[in-house]
């Protein structure tokens, strides 16, 4: 008798959310931490490019002692502009490669902690790509939550220092338009970095063979 193959019942990406977000809740201590990683880094890189953009929008405003004091409080200007130096760069890099290092670091601890909960998942027929969309989607939030909270940080922090060395003068002069762009970039930075830190986690935990992962004790 030829053997029938039914079609495989795949499920939909609202069950994959769910089991995501009740992972994250039952894991949120551990999952903070992954997204404070996340904050620190992205809120250096939001502070770093908000302030650049207030002294752009300043600068043809500014009056001559107010050009003197930002030229001597350390800020260099290029054809016109501020931008980043060498040295912003190298500390960015570096703090978001920490960054990266910390999340796989953290995914890792989480793959050893859900081993039954993994071979539960496979054993009941859950492909290799499954476990791989529960890990993204989890990475997809905490990048979310980082990114949001880590830019509005850094534009906090750079606003008001700003303010604290230049005077309030320069909320007349706060450019909306840039920190919109830089808050979009720094959220897709975040999740940028939060996907990183888990593509290899992710392939390992759904490699597991389903009877080691259920030999395994939690």
């Amino acid at each position: 008798m030829p053997v029938v193959i039914q079609r495989q019942i795949v499920l939909p990406w609202e069950q994959v959310l769910r089991i995501a977000y009740n992972s994250i809740r039952v894991r949120f201590t551990r999952c903070l931490i992954t997204t404070l990683t996340l904050v620190l880094a992205v809120s250096f890189v939001s502070y770093t490019w908000s302030t650049y953009a207030i002294l752009n929008s300043l600068w043809p405003h500014a009056s001559n002692s107010l050009q003197d004091r930002i030229l001597s409080s350390g800020f260099e200007i290029s054809a016109g502009r501020f931008g980043s130096n060498p040295k912003d760069l190298w500390l960015a890099l570096l703090s978001l490669l920490v960054c990266v290092v910390g999340i796989v670091n953290a995914q890792l601890m989480a793959v050893t902690e859900r081993y039954r909960e993994i071979g539960t998942f496979k054993c009941l027929g859950a492909l290799n790509s499954f476990v791989v969309r529960i890990f993204v989607v989890e990475a997809l939030y905490q990048g979310l939550v980082g990114g949001i909270a880590g830019s509005l940080v850094g534009i906090l922090i750079s606003t008001l220092s700003l303010a604290a060395k230049f005077g309030p003068g320069i909320f007349s002069y706060w450019p909306a338009m840039a920190m919109a762009t830089t808050f979009g970039w720094s959220c897709t930075l975040a999740v940028v970095l939060s996907l990183l830190g888990v593509i290899y986690p992710a392939i390992e935990a759904a490699r597991m063979p389903p009877a080691i992962a259920l030999r395994n004790e939690e």
